[in-house]
């Protein structure tokens, strides 16, 4: 396989990715025992747990493919250009939404808590630059695009280097990974690092103390690279996706199988928080990540493949739809959770609407205008049917 030539299953995974995205936000509001942004007087089992079984996957299958589409970034590009288009297109969205698009959530939040101005009032606040929770000023949903933008700028000369000649026997040494089953090796890295780090060190999403996850994510990204800087690995993949998809139900199944009956390490370990037992049980989370990540990816692969090209419309989109939808999906759920309608209908009115919405803003507001397309990542030339290159590549948990 050539691996200059445009995959379309990754557009298409990636489009899919995003309405996962959407519809885990959409659910937010009523999970149980979550507090989030905005909360909803009843929560709902069901909707918990598509939001905890979305949250398996969505994000790393993010990573994942962020990491894949850089392999054709890098193919024209010097890790220099690579810098620059990934400031263009992943910091000035960054900054242009910490200070235009997340703060309406965040006054929506302060409006629920009990504060009385209007959003002007509010937005002096934001201009303290106290950091969320304690302050107002925060990526929230962003959080994404910043750690992405490290990673790339941290790893762009490995990246350079990969995509040169200069990498060939490298690339080579790769495809023993592609026999048989090997490729599950691939993700021990990941698995070990998580195992290791998150009992003491759970996510934050502030780079700065995210100990275990800012490794952890990026390790997705350099995965993504890897597989398709050797096409044998996605081969593999493809071969493989019914073994991955079979861990993944089984590994599913065994964990909501402890959670659904209350059943925690603890009652069979007592001394858990020091037996190297425990390692080894929290290395089913990242485990039932990966298989998800092979299996979807495997899947598409084989039939995603045969489908057309995904729209220009939808590609270009996508990136700024991730931008806006949880802001506006915090500012539908502030009225809608206030009325006496069934969580189903509320659920189904905030994702239909906030999609909508998205949809009319990115069109109307958004790709007619150079100068706002730039502001939110998106090529400034003027709109064609086909593009050279998704515009998403960068993409984004998600607060």
């Amino acid at each position: 396989m050539a691996t200059h030539i445009r995959q379309h299953y990754l557009d298409w995974l990636r489009v899919f990715a995003i309405i996962g995205v959407l519809l885990y936000h959409a659910a937010r509001p009523f999970m149980v025992d979550d507090p989030w942004h905005i909360n909803n007087a009843a929560s709902s089992e069901v909707l918990t747990e598509l939001a905890f079984w979305l949250s398996r996957f969505r994000m790393h299958l993010l990573f994942f493919i962020s990491g894949a589409v850089t392999w054709y970034m890098m193919r024209r590009r010097t890790a220099g250009g690579f810098v620059a288009l990934r400031f263009r297109r992943l910091f000035i969205p960054l900054a242009v939404g910490m200070f235009l698009i997340v703060p309406p959530q965040v006054y929506m939040e302060r409006v629920n808590q009990g504060f009385k101005g209007n959003f002007l009032d509010f937005y002096g606040q934001v201009l303290r630059f106290q950091p969320y929770p304690k302050g107002d000023f925060s990526w929230h949903h962003l959080w994404f695009i910043a750690y992405l933008f490290l990673y790339d700028i941290l790893l762009a000369p490995f990246f350079a280097w990969a995509a040169s000649p200069k990498a060939k026997a490298f690339t080579e040494k790769l495809r023993w990974f592609a026999a048989g089953k090997r490729v599950y090796l691939l993700m021990l890295p990941s698995v070990v690092w998580f195992s290791a780090k998150a009992l003491r060190h759970p996510g934050t999403n502030d780079l700065i103390h995210d100990y275990c996850y800012f490794p952890y994510w990026m390790l997705f990204v350099v995965a993504g690279f890897l597989f398709m800087m050797q096409p044998a690995l996605m081969d593999s993949l493809e071969r493989n996706r019914r073994t991955s998809l079979t861990f993944a139900f089984v590994l599913l199944l065994g964990i909501n199988y402890l959670r659904w009956n209350d059943i925690g390490l603890e009652s069979w370990l007592p001394d858990w928080e020091t037996n190297p037992v425990t390692y080894l049980y929290i290395a089913r989370w990242p485990l039932l990540s990966w298989c998800w990540v092979m299996a979807l990816t495997g899947y598409g692969k084989r039939y995603l493949s045969r489908w057309r090209a995904v729209p220009d419309y939808v590609n270009q989109s996508v990136y700024p739809f991730y931008i806006l939808h949880q802001t506006i999906i915090v500012i539908i759920a502030f009225y809608v959770v206030k009325t006496g309608d069934t969580i189903g209908m509320k659920y189904l009115f905030i994702t239909i609407a906030s999609l909508l919405a998205s949809v009319l803003i990115i069109h109307l507001f958004i790709r007619p205008f150079a100068w706002v397309r730039l502001l939110m990542g998106m090529k400034t030339g003027a709109v064609k049917e086909k593009a050279a290159e998704p515009e998403v590549a960068h993409l984004p948990q998600v607060s």
